[in-house]
């Protein structure tokens, strides 16, 4: 199984933490290491354009996303929420492959770091299983052996 793994910058005390969870599941259900690409963007705006080239490539079995929008004074969260969830839906409704949401939209500091901990409940994590599941379900849905 080939996995690319697409992380935003932007918040990267919670974003590589979300990293380390989606690598370790990953590794941890028989993905070989080298099969893992791993893809950093600016931001979570960056993630659905980045998700529709890897999906183009037809080089990868999954393809994840992660970010981290925190909530400030402005507007500016909702609008990057809004359309990273949009363009990341668009996406993953026209691929042949899944295309996972794993975008934490927090409150708060405290709120992604709480979802970006050690172990199962880190979100990366999550979001990876979530790939690792729907691959199967993809390729019986097309008929493939594998």
């Amino acid at each position: 199984m080939r996995v690319v793994v697409i992380a935003s910058r932007f918040n990267s005390e919670i974003t590589e933490p979300l990293l380390r969870g989606a690598r370790e599941a990953l590794i941890e259900h028989g993905v070989r290491p080298e099969d893992v690409t791993e893809i950093r963007v600016p931001g979570a705006w960056e993630l659905p354009p980045t998700a529709a080239q890897a999906v183009a490539s037809r080089r990868f079995d999954a393809v994840i996303t992660l970010g981290c929008v925190i909530r400030g004074e402005t507007p500016h969260f909702d609008f990057v929420c809004q359309e990273a969830s949009r363009g990341l839906g668009s996406v993953a409704r026209a691929s042949s492959v899944p295309v996972v949401f794993g975008v934490l939209t927090t409150d708060d500091l405290a709120q992604a770091q709480a979802r970006a901990g050690e172990g199962k409940d880190n979100k990366g994590y999550e979001a990876a299983m979530a790939a690792l599941e729907m691959v199967p379900v993809y390729l019986s849905l097309r008929g493939d052996q594998t």
